[in-house]
């Protein structure tokens, strides 16, 4: 879902500073974040445009500015233009790393992952300010699914009555062309096949505003020469050799234009940002204008794949974005083509689509489903009372009050799979555990503990065996934020290719900066240990990846439990990716990230990369050895050979590790973390090499048709069935067979909603009953 960023810059200057509020949430909803920052004072910003824009109007290229503004020159400055352009965007990105501007970079970059879709709106007052390259910024760099458009901050709706037309309507206005080709922009608009287009070339003042009042236009187009006058760059465009007009010579008309359904004004020209201050005085919901004078190349190149990608689909955001950096294949004959082209928007309208543009999206009225007389109003009532129960019972669940029972639910059923499903345990896994008696007999050999639960003694002890048998990875779940005392085991973390280390990450919550990893381990062979647990403290949910706070002194991106699948699975030749959708790909699995609102889960944080936890169904996830087995006796070597092993506490005593699962969360059923993050690996190698299944669930709206269908159901037989013995015997079958249904479903990898299901399955037939 594209996401609206909005940075709103407060009265200010550069001479004074800026204030900057960021708010940042899904397109079509109120900000989910807001925050406040300042932009300090930046007195020679300006100088350092008004150097760039000099050489830059120093090209000599054919600008479509006023026919007596343009000028050819044979002196080459491209040199300096670039120099200029350079040190222009290194200021600016200077002021931007600015001190009290970092709570504002720093929250966009914790809110926002690289693979988000991004409308960003630059909403302030001050001309300066919106002719900077903001698309050069490195943080909007990093996302190439973004784009800035301009706004201001006063801006309106505009009820429109909008003609729904087969075709694109677009009013293309050819005006002075002296010195420019504006026949290439009439041939590209002519190849538009979705698309009625009338053309004015060169029109009389009249006879634009005729075409402007009659008739309803989607799209306004203007090319030809147009410049910015005066103190606060006001808009100029010449209709023909002889007049031009201001923006505010047309508002009539325009107004009329924009009641009647205006969607979009584009002006291929020069110097657009005075006229669109002019145009959004008008309320115009977007427009696209050129920052500064632009060559007739330039133009025409972006007027083409513009056109080319927004009429295929893209939305206009990323057809402004795509068309706008295919300019740079046209930068060695003219410099900064890419920092022209600018979207201006009304924040009160949302950018539509080519097909959305004409009006011609609608519902169509359903056809009344035949009933015979005497029982239509039974059913009547009854498909009435289901709709309503469907209703109450969406709005609970999406309030979250049935999460609670949801989970509980979930937990029975996921319980109950090893008595179903004969799962064995994963065989690719070894864990070696350091129980109660482990740490007792280290202490026994006088090995210095220092608060930890394995001496240096014993691992390094415990790794040069393990070499001894190739395991193919191994993973030391255990914190060891502090420097080795042996050396040889300094020697043998740093160079144990295999090894992998863990760290803790911040939580900003509840003010934990985390926990460092071992500083013997490099950041390469490092994963993060966190695991995300719900309210009631079960884990259910696995976090494959998360971007470190900036507090965080866990560098790790990557969980644990993650890192070890990945060098597991590179012997198969398997590495990993991200689909464009920002998911993690292994070979052809793709693991789906969880959403807010997924399955009994609602409005959960689903920050990072998270997918629902599909544990093994077997009493033992893997074969298991104590630290005092694996040192005091000889070893299988099949047992270590090409294995994943892991390391970690299975103590209770002095150091226990301890967490409540589906499978219990009394104190005695809850199993070691080392357990769970064997669960965890288990889960991608199994769905990567397996096929195991991952578990799923059902869309929203198939959610509800399920839950709708179970009340149509209960409510029909309620209405035939007037027995109350035989309504209750009812409900427990039904009831019964649901509770099965959602099982086997499970056992197949599918959360399917029980809870909400069975308690609207009751309130139909209750309603239903008393309403019969």
């Amino acid at each position: 879902m594209c996401k609206l960023v909005v940075l709103k810059f407060a009265d200010g200057s550069f001479e004074q500073g800026f204030s900057v509020t960021l708010q940042i949430g899904d397109e079509g909803e109120r900000p989910s974040t807001e925050i406040t920052g300042r932009l300090p004072a930046a007195i020679d910003m300006p100088i350092y445009y008004d150097r760039w824009q000099a050489s830059y109007r120093h090209l000599g290229s054919r600008y479509r500015l006023s026919a007596d503004k343009v000028q050819v020159t044979n002196v080459s400055v491209t040199e300096d233009c670039q120099e200029t352009a350079q040190s222009l965007r290194s200021r600016f990105n200077d002021w931007l790393r600015s001190e009290e501007f970092r709570p504002v970079r720093e929250k966009w970059l914790e809110k926002l992952l690289a693979t988000d879709e991004l409308r960003v709106i630059l909403q302030t007052e001050d001309y300066q300010l919106k002719r900077l390259p903001w698309h050069l910024w490195d943080v909007i760099e990093r996302y190439p699914k973004a784009e800035v458009a301009i706004a201001s901050p006063t801006y309106e709706r505009v009820i429109s009555k909008k003609t729904r037309n087969d075709k694109v309507n677009i009013l293309a206005i050819l005006g002075n062309s002296e010195g420019i080709d504006t026949d290439a922009d009439l041939n590209l608009l002519q190849q538009l096949n979705d698309a009625n287009v009338t053309f004015l070339v060169e029109p009389q003042r009249k006879e634009l505003n005729d075409q402007l009042w009659g008739n309803s236009w989607d799209i306004l187009f203007f090319a030809g020469h147009s410049s910015s006058y005066g103190k606060d760059g006001n808009g100029l465009i010449y209709l023909n050799t002889t007049d031009s007009l201001t923006i505010g010579e047309l508002r009539y008309a325009l107004r009329k234009a924009v009641e009647s359904g205006l969607q979009l004004a584009i002006f291929n020209s020069c110097d657009g940002l005075g006229l669109a201050r002019d145009l959004a005085d008008l309320q115009i919901p977007q427009m696209i204008v050129m920052r500064e004078p632009v060559p007739d190349l330039v133009a025409q190149e972006f007027l083409k794949n513009f056109l080319k990608s927004f009429a295929s689909g893209d939305l206009l955001y990323l057809a402004v974005r795509e068309a706008r950096e295919r300019l740079q294949g046209l930068e060695d004959k003219f410099p900064c083509a890419t920092w022209l082209p600018v979207i201006c928007q009304n924040l009160a309208e949302a950018p539509p689509s080519w097909k959305q543009i004409t009006g011609r999206v609608e519902l169509l009225p359903l056809k009344p489903l035949p009933s015979s007389p005497s029982s239509s109003p039974k059913i009547t009532v009854a498909f009435f009372s289901s709709v309503v129960v469907t209703a109450l019972v969406c709005g609970l669940r999406f309030l979250g009050l049935l999460q609670g029972s949801e989970l509980q639910a979930f937990d029975q059923m996921v319980a109950l799979r090893p008595a179903i499903v004969n799962e064995k345990p994963d065989d690719r896994l070894l864990i070696v555990t350091i129980d109660d008696a482990d740490i007792a007999e280290q202490r026994r050999n006088g090995e210095r503990l220092d608060g930890k639960s394995l001496s240096d003694r014993s691992l390094n002890k415990l790794l040069e065996k393990l070499e001894q048998y190739q395991p193919r990875v191994i993973g030391l779940d255990l914190y060891r934020d502090f420097k080795a005392q042996n050396p040889n085991l300094v020697t043998r973390l740093q160079q144990t290719e295999n090894l992998v280390g863990v760290c803790k990450g911040s939580d900003g919550v509840s003010s934990i900066n985390g926990i460092e990893p071992p500083p013997e381990i490099p950041e390469e062979r490092l994963g993060f240990s966190d695991f995300v647990h719900d309210p009631d403290g079960v884990v259910r949910r696995h976090l494959l990846v998360m971007d470190p706070e900036a507090i965080s002194l866990c560098p790790a991106s990557f969980a644990f439990s993650t890192q070890l699948a990945f060098r597991y699975l590179l012997a198969s030749g398997i590495q990993p990716k991200f689909t464009p959708n920002g998911d993690l790909q292994l070979g052809k699995t793709v693991f789906l990230g969880l959403k807010p609102r997924t399955g009994g889960y609602q409005n959960i944080d689903t920050n990072g990369g998270q997918i629902l936890l599909n544990y093994r169904s077997s009493k033992n996830i893997a074969e298991q050895v104590t630290l005092r087995q694996i040192l005091s006796t000889p070893i299988n070597p099949n047992a270590v050979k090409d294995k994943i092993v892991l390391i970690g506490v299975a103590a209770r005593g002095d150091y226990p590790d301890y967490w409540a699962t589906p499978y219990g969360s009394q104190l005695d059923e809850q199993i070691p973390g080392v357990f769970v993050q064997a669960h965890m690996v288990s889960q991608i190698i199994s769905a990567v090499l397996d096929g195991r299944q991952q578990l799923q669930v059902l869309s929203p709206l198939v959610e509800v048709g399920w839950i709708l269908g179970w009340c149509v159901v209960s409510g029909v037989f309620a209405w035939r069935v007037r027995s109350f013995p035989k309504l209750a015997l009812f409900i427990g079958v039904v009831s019964g067979s649901l509770y099965i249904f959602c099982f086997g479903m499970l056992i197949q990898g599918y959360w399917v909603p029980f809870v909400p299901s069975a308690l609207a399955l009751v309130v139909t037939v209750v309603v239903t009953s008393v309403q019969r």
